[in-house]
């Protein structure tokens, strides 16, 4: 394996470095999909807006992930908002001043026994709700579609309408463009505190100084919670470890492929982003313990797909050794670690290069060229926050993403610029409300594969 660095690192240098204003209607904090869309719709709707990246934009999870941008396997309560994402990113990407890669080659997963493609049958009826193209194949139709693979399942799910697009282009590519419509975007930039008077949103304290906004979003994934319970605002999000490759060039099939075990799609250089699909990293730390009780519920439905590891380390979300309280004078965790830059798990991917090999005999030795791993922010039934803070009035929560933000993006950022300007919201938020947490409702894992 080549030891290339990641493409967006604390080391590149600074391109959005806007200079802070004193006042703004809306302040976004997070230079991911989310808070860059966000920002987005709301200057598109004329109101002035700034981004805040405590590192680099897509610095972590929005460029880390695997790229997919699908209906396929989500669940129902995202999928009007995903129907919405999918119109936007052929809008917009043909807008950009480079090809981020977006093509719309379809999504297959492989059912490797009777019992996966019964799941897949049973989350269908929610893509016949939606009118959306999603079919059952057969083995045969299955080899037919992935040509040069090895015989494999029983049959597959196929969303022929599903797309892609490289992470690691679209969002910098989507930042520039935000910048040229008029957000201002401030990067090496942290926000230590929301800056809260009269019990309702006054601005936010960065780094730098003090921003007046009578409304805020956070959007920071992995550090969301970390910020938000300083200001008194508990969200149960814990953060898990996904390692990710980058092989070298063959001819792979054009849908991109989930089998249970391993899940790839075809890139722009040759060669695919590959990762394993049926296990990650759960580094335990203080917000694990105290989130124990809602997790139970997960942990029991996906224990043998996580590999838990009893040491959070110094600097991470959750670290044991990771500040929990700081004053806005003085340095913030977000600071001292300006992106989240993980080690990936070789072991995993080894085993996943493996699969990929057995599955492409002709085209062995395939080989890692890349590796890398983000954090994942996750929440108990695996679907986002997207919400007021009622308790803290002009605050709004979009984060959680649970590893499936980069695709439905854009539609989540459209949603959140609807709630911070009291727009009526398109689309039903009622399962992506904060309020599930604490209201007695039973953790509701919904219909995602």
């Amino acid at each position: 394996m080549t030891d290339r660095a990641f493409p967006v690192t604390e080391a590149v240098p600074v391109v959005h470095d806007a200079a802070l204003p004193q006042s703004v209607d809306v302040a976004v904090v997070g230079g991911g999909i989310i808070g860059l869309m966000t920002a987005w719709f709301i200057a598109e709707a004329g109101h002035s807006v700034v981004v805040l990246e405590k590192g680099r934009v897509a610095g972590e999870q929005s460029s880390r992930n695997w790229g997919w941008i699908r209906n396929q396997g989500r669940d129902a309560g995202e999928i009007p908002i995903m129907a919405e994402s999918h119109q936007i990113w052929q809008q917009i990407a043909p807008t950009l001043d480079i090809d981020i890669g977006l093509r719309q080659q379809g999504t297959l997963y492989v059912a490797r026994g009777t019992q996966a493609l019964a799941r897949y049958e049973h989350w269908l009826r929610h893509a016949r709700a939606w009118k959306l193209d999603s079919r059952i194949l057969t083995a045969a139709e299955v080899s037919d579609l992935t040509p040069g693979a090895a015989p494999a399942g029983v049959g597959g799910l196929y969303t022929p309408s599903d797309m892609k697009a490289e992470p690691h282009l679209a969002v910098p590519a989507l930042a520039r463009a935000a910048a040229a419509k008029g957000v201002q975007i401030v990067e090496n930039c942290a926000v230590r505190a929301l800056d809260i008077a009269g019990g309702r949103i006054a601005g936010v304290v960065t780094e730098r100084g003090r921003i007046a906004a009578t409304e805020v979003v956070v959007a920071g994934g992995a550090w969301s919670a970390m910020l938000l319970r300083r200001a008194g605002v508990h969200i149960p999000q814990l953060a898990v470890r996904s390692s990710v490759a980058r092989t070298s060039a063959f001819d792979a099939p054009l849908p991109q492929v989930s089998n249970g075990k391993l899940a790839y799609r075809s890139r722009l250089d040759g060669g695919v982003t590959l990762a394993p699909s049926d296990v990650h990293d759960f580094y335990i730390g203080p917000q694990a313990f105290r989130n124990f009780a809602a997790y139970v519920p997960q942990l029991r439905r996906d224990f043998r797909s996580t590999r838990i590891l009893p040491w959070g380390p110094e600097g991470y979300p959750d670290g044991w050794r990771t500040a929990r309280s700081w004053t806005a004078d003085e340095v913030s965790p977000f600071e001292r670690m300006r992106v989240l830059n993980p080690p990936p798990n070789m072991d995993f991917l080894n085993r996943a290069l493996a699969s990929l090999n057995a599955a492409f005999p002709q085209a062995a030795p395939i080989r890692i060229e890349q590796a890398w791993a983000g954090m994942i922010d996750t929440m108990p039934d695996v679907v986002p926050v997207i919400d007021r803070a009622l308790a803290v009035p002009g605050l709004t929560i979009s984060t959680g993403m649970c590893g499936h933000g980069f695709g439905i993006g854009p539609g989540v950022g459209r949603v959140t610029a609807d709630l911070v300007l009291n727009n009526t919201p398109r689309h039903d938020l009622s399962r992506f409300r904060l309020s599930r947490f604490s209201d007695g409702s039973r953790v509701d894992f919904g219909s995602a594969l």
